[in-house]
């Protein structure tokens, strides 16, 4: 009797934790098109706060598609610098979610950002406590390349450049 319970509960572990790691097509469902058109190997080319930088991009869909992944890794050897942006759409509120991790550690992680899509652009606000940067990546539909710039706030309500990046697919 012992094993037949063991047995059992053995069973329905397995079961739940095999319909918890299902892909959920509904999520699936719910990840936009162009978040999905960002998927793939790219090579980011440009500059932040006006030194050149040269990127290694790495975009997929993760955790059942409710994220898009996108994984930066500088070119240099050693890289010295590596970040993995974390970017979600909710389709209810029609919010764009980001969690940026880079090398820098874990306080640069806190807090998410928000923003929205429109038309070729996904555009998301981190509101860090030194001032908000303000990420904005913009599809060409034409060539399909990417611009990716980010900006920081200068504290009277206007942008100012820290970042900007020419993307297109890895050969």
């Amino acid at each position: 009797m012992r094993t037949r319970r063991l047995a059992t509960a053995v069973v329905a572990l397995v079961t739940g934790c095999a319909a918890a790691s299902a892909p959920s097509t509904r999520a699936a469902e719910a990840r936009p098109a162009l978040l999905a058109a960002l998927d793939g190997n790219w090579v980011m080319v440009g500059d932040v706060m006006g030194k050149p930088v040269r990127y290694k991009l790495i975009v997929s869909p993760v955790l059942a598609g409710t994220f898009t992944e996108l994984h930066m890794t500088n070119t240099q050897e050693p890289p010295q610098y590596e970040a993995r942006v974390f970017i979600a759409h909710d389709r209810e509120t029609g919010q764009v979610i980001a969690h940026w991790m880079d090398t820098s550690g874990g306080k640069g992680s806190v807090p998410h950002g928000t923003g929205k899509l429109a038309d070729n652009t996904i555009e998301f606000t981190i509101p860090y406590t030194e001032g908000p940067f303000r990420d904005s990546l913009t599809r060409d539909a034409d060539s399909g390349k990417w611009r990716f710039t980010i900006e920081s706030s200068d504290g009277s309500g206007a942008w100012k450049h820290f970042a900007a990046y020419e993307i297109q697919r890895a050969d």
